[in-house]
């Protein structure tokens, strides 16, 4: 039988049409871009607008504006008006203040006794003259707000001083009445109008947490570097110790989740001698301050469960699948000697990450630029009925125009962003437009990267004599073919991977709009389709995955390699279930070990339990926040090392499965099986034991 050949001599390029369509889609990406980026302006999402459409920047950038950065609402109250859904924009006059009030003032104290008038002036419009002008003309023209109270400033504006006093009421300044020169206002009232409150606290915990973060970073990247190099350790160890290196990761895995099984038990104990710890986490709900939940008993007894749940789930499989995981250890074996011949394979993993951030901040750039492309549109808001209410007005012209004397106490104010002209109406196919392309260009640099893999490990399965009829560089060998012979077939993969998801995030948005909707019969309808895409999107995945193996031996185009690769899967499924699952889950107990070690580390680091650390020098508000970015950023990492081995398995297990049919099934020396999976196969005495 002739020897299979990765290699570029008997290639042909592959699915040109979707090549060329692939380039032109791009081509049009960037001319979105860059439209994008001449008529957007992010400081539309960044700082807040006043009523003239005026950005109110926190830094120094306006003479104008640099002294007052605060931006302050003449009646909140009218910010709980259902205006403020639809439009975005609150229905009162706003303008910039230097601070924001620290007490009660009304309009009609200060005209009338003339005391703190240059006080309450830095809240009226400019050029206003509280001594000369009359309380009723000023309170038409708008040019002051009725009272001032006690404010804060949050995000460059000023919200009312919410607070409750001992009994529970509502109260603002101490106060849970008080007179606007008029009427006698509830401090409740005041709280429809400022709803933010609860967005408030969110961006306050946002806050702290940027904050840690510039405390921490340095501490953050040396606990990342610290996961790296045990991935590194552990991939080497790997390529020496397979067999014994699976087992102590096994055992390993164990005690590691053991360990956090007793840590949550001492807790657990501990708290049940302070006073308060037995409440629900219903109780307490929704809290901002995330150290409150870990000075509650349920919390522990959740983690514990959860651990205590994991550990018996591994075990059981450990136990079932024993004797499965020494063909498993043997194909990991073979990886490892795989991948120390072809080392520059553990670096690939970072190519494709810069690839793929290069593709996220490109579409998020794109999506903020187009997003604020939009040009400032003011409308006409009133006191009383106005036939005009709501009317798209130009600022320049209104108290010219006829509105003005229809309506005499209508403003013209700015209301949202938008425009009329062609592009504005179909920003939202632009927007479309970014998001598929998102999808086409990552998944297309994710197959690339599987495709590349793949050529390298199988040139290694298929050569005869290791290493030496290898490639001098196998990993700049195989991505050379995959670019120049199959992006095409890549693009066509990524192509239908992407169309299922757009839909799915077409499901995603209809079910969000739905929510409130009382059909359930719509409800269990998208609850369906939306099931159903998920699965479809896992199977693709999986069929692109094996069709890139197949494409990357043979040089066939995508849907001829995914049809081999489907129907050489089916004729082994059971040795698919098993055996390949089986490495999937002791690569999985892998990266498990690694983000163990490296969390309880940063756990004892950042919370300060470790007493060398207790002269680093900084204070954390929510230790929690750097714990879990080096445990997230561990489990990338160890994913990124782990994925080479996992294609390496799959690569050379599809391989295996080929020279398997490709010699008659017989277990006589085949042309390319390695040796250690021929020993285990023959010491299980016949194929049965892969079956």
């Amino acid at each position: 039988m002739s020897p299979v050949r990765v290699s570029h001599l008997s290639r042909g390029c592959t699915d040109v049409l979707c090549c060329i369509l692939f380039v032109l889609a791009l081509l049009g990406y960037f001319v979105v871009g860059i439209v994008a980026w001449s008529q957007g302006d992010p400081r539309k999402v960044i700082y807040p607008t006043d009523s003239s459409g005026q950005f109110l920047r926190p830094r120094p950038t306006c003479s104008l504006k640099q002294k007052k950065p605060f931006l302050f609402y003449f009646n909140i109250m009218k910010c709980a008006s259902p205006l403020v859904l639809l439009e975005f924009q609150c229905p009162t006059t706003q303008i910039c203040v230097e601070k924001c009030p620290d007490r009660f003032l009304t309009l009609k104290k200060v005209v009338s006794s003339k005391n703190d008038q240059d006080y309450y002036k830095a809240y009226c419009k400019e050029g206003t003259d509280l001594s000369t002008t009359n309380l009723l003309q000023i309170l038409k023209d708008g040019l002051c707000p009725a009272m001032v109270i006690p404010s804060r400033p949050f995000t460059h504006r000023c919200f009312p001083a919410l607070g409750k006093n001992k009994a529970g009421a509502v109260v603002v300044g101490n106060r849970t009445v008080f007179d606007d020169g008029s009427d006698m206002i509830n401090s409740t009232d005041l709280l429809e109008g400022a709803k933010l409150v609860f967005v408030k606290e969110l961006r306050l915990v946002a806050m702290k947490i940027f904050e840690d973060y510039t405390r921490s970073w340095y501490w953050i990247l040396l606990g990342l570097v610290i996961a790296m190099v045990v991935s590194l350790i552990f991939i080497i160890l790997m390529r020496y110790l397979a067999g014994i290196m699976v087992w102590v990761m096994i055992v390993m895995a164990i005690l590691v989740i053991g360990y956090g099984i007793v840590h949550c038990y001492m807790e657990y104990a501990r708290l049940k001698q302070q006073p308060g710890s037995d409440i629900t986490l219903q109780d307490i709900g929704l809290q901002t301050d995330f150290a409150v939940y870990l000075e509650i008993r349920q919390t522990w007894l959740a983690f514990m469960i959860i651990l205590c749940i994991l550990e018996v789930i591994i075990v059981l499989l450990l136990i079932f699948l024993r004797k499965r995981i020494l063909i498993a250890i043997a194909l990991i074996k073979e990886a490892s000697r795989a991948i120390g011949y072809v080392m520059s394979s553990l670096f690939y993993p970072l190519l494709t990450f810069a690839l793929v951030a290069l593709v996220i901040a490109y579409w998020a750039i794109t999506a903020v630029f187009l997003s604020t492309s939009n040009e400032p549109v003011y409308k006409v808001f009133n006191e009383t009925d106005c036939p005009h209410s709501r009317e798209t007005c130009d600022p320049k012209t209104f108290n010219t125009s006829n509105i003005s004397a229809v309506c005499p106490d209508a403003q013209c104010l700015f209301a949202f962003y938008g425009g009329e002209t062609y592009y504005h109406k179909y920003l939202i196919l632009f927007q479309f437009y970014n998001l598929f392309l998102f999808f086409w260009c990552a998944n297309f640099v994710t197959a690339l990267g599987q495709v590349t893999l793949a050529g390298a490990f199988a040139s290694y399965y298929w050569a005869l004599k290791k290493p030496d009829d290898l490639p001098a560089f196998p990993i700049f060998s195989s991505l050379g073919r995959a670019l120049r012979y199959h992006t095409g077939s890549l693009a066509f993969g990524a192509l239908i991977l992407s169309i299922v998801q757009v839909i799915r995030v077409l499901l995603e948005y209809l079910d969000h709009k739905l929510k409130g909707a009382q059909n359930k019969f719509a409800k269990f309808l998208l609850s369906c389709l939306k099931c159903c895409f998920w699965c479809l999107e896992k199977f693709i995945k999986f069929l692109n995955r094996n069709a890139y193996i197949m494409m990357a031996i043979y040089g066939k185009n995508f849907c001829s390699s995914a049809r081999d690769a489907f129907f050489l899967l089916m004729r082994n499924i059971v040795r698919v279930a098993v055996l390949d699952k089986v490495t999937d889950f002791l690569l999985f107990l892998g990266k498990l070990l690694i983000v163990g070690l490296v969390g309880i580390f940063s756990f004892f680091f950042f919370s300060g339990r470790i007493k060398a650390t207790e002269d680093v020098g900084f204070t954390l508000n929510y230790y929690w926040v750097p714990i879990l970015t080096v445990v997230v950023g561990s489990y990338l990492i160890a994913h990124g090392f782990f994925s080479v081995y996992a294609m390496c398995v799959d690569t050379l297990f599809l391989c295996f499965l080929e020279d398997l049919e490709r010699n008659d099934g017989s277990m006589e020396r085949p042309y390319y099986m390695p040796e250690s999976l021929l020993k285990v196969l023959k010491k299980r005495n016949d194929a049965k034991a892969v079956d």
